[in-house]
């Protein structure tokens, strides 16, 4: 007998509990939305999982530390041994 199959994206699951306040403050929520639980709790899982990468990979400079980066960044100057060795530490800690 065949068997049905989901697509890729639709294979995972993500099981959690919450109070009884918190179940029935998601569920009003869901009604405003107009969404099914599946796609509200998706959604704001996204959003949250979205913030939270977004703060995490993000460096916000100020005026000063902007200017002397870009100062440094259009310096004909070449890498000293320090530079040279992070940029080395650098490529072996961080996967792209």
């Amino acid at each position: 007998m065949p068997t049905a199959t989901l697509p890729k994206s639709k294979r995972g699951n993500i099981h959690i509990r919450v109070s009884e306040d918190a179940k029935e403050m998601i569920e009003k929520a869901i009604v405003v939305s107009g969404q099914s639980m599946t796609d509200f709790a998706t959604q704001s899982l996204l959003n949250s999982a979205k913030q939270l990468l977004e703060s995490e990979y993000t460096t916000t400079l100020t005026d000063r530390d902007r200017d002397r980066l870009l100062k440094v960044m259009d310096a004909d100057v070449e890498p000293n041994n320090g530079l040279r060795e992070a940029a080395e530490i650098h490529k072996k800690l961080v996967i792209e």
